[in-house]
C-alpha cells in the first residue's frame, strides 16, 4: 500500500511561512516533564519521538505567562528568559525531522490548585466568582494587574520566538482565563473589560495584540477555544460562535484550535481528556459548521485516535488539521505506519487515560499502559539486542506476559508463551465485556499484533507444571499467572447468595432482581457491574470502601460513570466494608465510626473484593535451578499498567 490510502491526511499544509508535511499535529498537553518550570532532557526526548514518527505540527504544553499562573505541578514558566534553552532544545530535536514546534500560552484565572509548595495560591480572575472543582474563590482583577497580564502574554511569545519555535497558541478553551472574560457567567465586570459582548472580548484581543505587536509577523498565533464548555455555568456554541466570528472578522489569527470543555466542574472537565464511552471524532460537526462560516483555518481534536476517523474529517472539511496527542503517546510512530499503509501495526489508543493524564494528576510524568516506553524513551527508547539468544519460557498469556514475550523475541530470543485457557488476553478480556469497555479490548488486540509481528511462539490451553518446565529445559522462566478474585473472611449464612463479580461479567452466574455489590478496590470492577446489571433490569446498590465509587481511577473516567449510574437510578453507598449475609440481607460495616448496616430485600450480594496473586507455580519451583523473573499480578494484584511496564522491563533485561 502507498500513502494514497489517507489522501487527505497525508497532503501538505501550508500555514504563514510553514508547510506542515501532513494534517497530524499533537496538542498542547502537560507531560509533567520539567525541571524548575524549563523543558528537561526528558521532555526533549518525549517530543522529538513523536516528530521522528511523523507528525506534522507540534503544539507544546501550557506554559504560565505571569507569576499570578504559576501553580502547583511541573508547569513550564514562560515569564522567565530561563524558558528559552529548554525550548531551543525542544524546537532543534524536532526540526531533525521537519516538525514545527508551537507552544501554548497559559493563564488559569480562578482554575488554580495548589501553589509550587502545596499551599494554596491566590486565584485572580475577572470576577469573585467561584471555581466548583477546585473550590476556589478568586480575587477580582485590578486593571493594573490585566494590563501586566496581557503584557506578560507578549513577552513570553517574544521568548518562544527567540528560541526559535514557530508560533504560540493562546489557551483560551477549557474555562481558563481568556474563556473567563469572555463568559457572561464569570465575567461581572462594570468596565471596560465587562458588561457587553464586545467589552468581554477585549481582553483576548489586547492579547493578540500584545503578542502581534512583540513578534514578527512570521511567527504564527492561533487561538485555542471550547466551541462547547458543556458545564452549567460554561460558553455554549452560540456564543463561541460569535467569538469565533469576531476573531475571524480581525484577520489577526493564523489558526482557530477546536475542542469541547471546561475545567470548572466535573461534567465539563471530562472534555479535556474524554475516555472511551465518549463517541470518537465527537466534535467533527460542530467543527465542521463552524468552518463553513469562516475563513481562519480550523485545527480540531477530540478522540480523534485512529487515521480513517482523521481522514473522514478532513474529507468531509470539517478541519484542516487533526489533533491526535493521546494516538501518538500511544504510539508515536502511528503517522509513519500509516502514512505507508501499516495500519494492522498502530498501537491503537483506548482512552482509558491510565497512564497519560492519570499520571499528569497525580504529578508523574505522562505515559500510556499501552507503551510504557512513552516518558521513558532516555531509559527505553532503544531496545538493544540481547548479547546472546537464549531459551525463554513464559508461562501466563494476560498482558504481563504478552508484552514480556514481544520484548525479549524483539531482542533476539526464542519465545514461548503459554497460556492455560484459550485465549491470550487476562483480565482485559473481562474488561472488555462491561457497558461502554469494548474499546478496552484494543489492549489485547494491539499486543496480539505485536506477538505475531515479534515472531512469538504462543501454546494456549496449556497448563504448565515442573514437568512442562523440565521438559523444555529453558534458560529462564518468565512467570505472569495472574491473580484469581479474593474473598475476605466473611460471615455467610449457607443460604446466603454471594458470587464473585468475575462470574457475573462472563455470565457464569445469576443474579436475582435486587443487588448489592460490595467494592473494596473502588476501580472499574464495581462501576461496571453495576451498569451492566442495572442495565439488566436488577435494583443494583453499589457499596464501596472508599470515598466514592471508582476512587482509585482516572477522574475523568470516574466521574463519567457516576453520572451515568446516577442516571440509570443506580445508589451508591460510600464508607462500607462487606462484613456478613444471610438470606436477603447483606450486612456493611462503616469504614470510619465501625457501626453495622442492614440492607434488605436482596437476592444476591455480587463482591468486587480485589484479587489474590496466584503463586502456586512460583512457589513449586522454589529450590529449581532456574533463572524465574515473577511479574504482573502473580507478583502482587494491581492494574494493566503495571502489568505491561513490568513485562517490558523484564523482556530489555533477559
Amino acid at each position: 500500500m502507498t500513502q494514497t490510502v489517507f489522501p487527505n491526511l497525508f497532503s501538505a499544509f501550508d500555514l504563514g511561512r510553514y508547510r506542515f508535511r501532513n494534517r497530524i499535529f499533537v496538542t498542547g498537553h502537560m507531560t509533567m516533564m520539567v525541571t524548575g518550570g524549563v523543558p528537561n532532557d526528558q521532555q526533549v526526548a518525549y517530543y522529538k519521538e513523536r516528530a521522528r514518527g511523523g507528525v506534522g505540527l507540534i503544539v507544546m504544553e501550557a506554559a504560565a505567562v505571569h507569576k499570578t499562573a504559576l501553580r502547583g505541578g511541573s508547569v513550564i514558566d514562560a515569564s522567565d528568559d530561563a524558558c528559552i534553552p529548554g525550548y531551543s532544545l525542544v524546537a532543534e530535536a524536532c526540526a531533525e525531522y521537519d516538525c514545527p514546534v508551537i507552544a501554548q500560552l497559559f493563564h488559569p484565572g480562578r482554575e488554580m490548585t495548589l501553589a509550587p509548595d502545596g499551599s494554596r495560591q491566590v486565584a485572580y480572575a475577572p470576577s469573585a466568582v467561584p471555581n466548583e472543582r477546585f473550590r476556589v474563590m478568586p480575587r477580582a482583577l485590578p486593571e493594573s494587574l490585566i494590563h501586566e497580564i496581557v503584557s506578560g502574554y507578549g513577552d513570553a511569545a517574544r521568548r518562544l520566538e527567540n528560541a526559535g519555535l514557530a508560533g504560540t497558541e493562546i489557551v483560551a478553551s477549557m474555562g481558563y482565563l481568556p474563556s473567563q472574560f469572555l463568559n457572561p457567567n464569570v465575567n461581572q465586570r462594570c468596565d471596560e473589560y465587562g458588561g457587553n459582548f464586545e467589552n468581554r472580548l477585549r481582553f483576548l484581543r489586547e492579547v493578540i495584540a500584545n503578542i502581534r505587536d512583540k513578534t514578527k509577523n512570521t511567527f504564527l498565533l492561533g487561538v485555542r477555544i471550547s466551541i462547547e464548555e458543556m458545564t452549567h455555568d460554561g460558553l455554549d456554541s452560540t456564543v463561541s460562535t460569535k467569538i469565533c466570528q469576531a476573531l475571524d472578522k480581525d484577520r489577526t489569527l493564523d489558526y482557530l484550535n477546536i475542542i469541547a470543555g471546561s475545567s470548572s466542574d466535573a461534567a465539563g472537565a471530562i472534555h479535556i481528556a474524554p475516555p472511551m464511552v465518549v463517541e470518537n471524532a465527537y466534535l467533527a460537526a460542530p467543527a465542521g459548521h463552524l468552518r463553513g462560516l469562516l475563513n481562519t483555518p480550523i485545527f480540531l481534536a477530540g478522540r480523534i485516535n485512529q487515521p480513517q476517523d482523521a481522514e473522514a474529517i478532513l474529507d468531509r472539511g470539517q478541519a484542516d488539521m487533526c489533533g491526535m496527542t493521546r494516538a501518538t503517546i500511544c504510539d508515536p510512530n502511528m503517522p509513519n505506519k500509516a502514512a505507508a499503509g501499516e495500519t494492522d501495526d498502530i498501537r491503537a489508543c483506548i482512552a482509558c487515560n491510565q497512564a497519560c493524564i492519570g499520571h499528569e494528576q497525580v504529578g508523574y510524568p505522562i505515559s500510556c499502559i499501552q507503551r510504557p516506553e512513552t516518558g521513558r524513551e532516555l531509559i527505553y527508547g532503544t531496545l538493544r539486542p540481547a548479547p546472546t539468544s537464549r531459551k525463554i519460557m513464559v508461562v501466563g498469556g494476560g498482558p504481563a506476559g504478552m508484552k514480556a514475550s514481544i520484548e525479549a523475541s524483539r531482542r533476539g530470543h526464542a519465545v514461548t508463551l503459554y497460556e492455560a485457557t484459550r485465549r491470550l488476553g487476562g483480565q482485559a478480556l473481562l474488561a472488555q465485556q462491561l457497558p461502554g469497555r469494548a474499546e478496552f479490548g484494543g489492549l489485547i488486540s494491539n499486543l496480539e499484533r505485536e506477538i505475531e509481528s515479534a515472531g512469538v511462539k504462543v501454546q494456549t490451553a496449556t497448563l504448565v507444571d515442573i514437568a512442562t518446565i523440565e521438559q523444555q529445559q529453558p534458560d529462564a522462566i518468565v512467570l505472569a499467572t495472574g491473580a484469581l478474585p479474593y474473598r475476605p473472611p466473611l460471615e455467610l449464612s449457607d443460604d446466603a447468595s454471594v458470587v464473585e463479580g468475575w462470574s457475573v461479567i462472563d455470565g457464569s452466574a445469576q443474579v436475582g432482581a435486587s443487588v448489592v455489590i460490595a467494592d473494596w478496590r473502588c476501580d472499574w470492577v464495581g462501576l461496571g457491574i453495576a451498569e451492566k446489571l442495572v442495565r439488566e433490569g436488577c435494583q443494583v446498590r453499589l457499596c464501596v470502601s472508599g470515598i466514592a465509587a471508582g476512587e482509585f481511577i482516572q477522574p475523568y473516567v470516574r466521574d463519567k460513570w457516576n453520572g451515568i449510574l446516577h442516571s440509570l437510578g443506580v445508589k451508591v453507598i460510600p464508607y462500607m466494608r462487606l462484613v456478613g449475609a444471610d438470606v436477603g440481607s447483606a450486612y456493611l460495616q462503616h469504614t470510619v465510626s465501625g457501626e453495622i448496616s442492614e440492607i434488605g430485600e436482596i437476592d444476591t450480594v455480587v463482591l468486587a473484593q480485589g484479587h489474590i496473586a496466584r503463586t502456586e507455580l512460583e512457589n513449586s519451583l522454589a529450590g529449581y535451578p532456574f533463572e524465574i523473573h515473577v511479574i504482573g499480578d502473580c507478583l502482587a494484584p494491581r492494574t494493566a499498567e503495571e502489568a505491561i511496564l513490568e513485562g517490558m522491563k523484564t523482556g530489555h533485561m533477559l
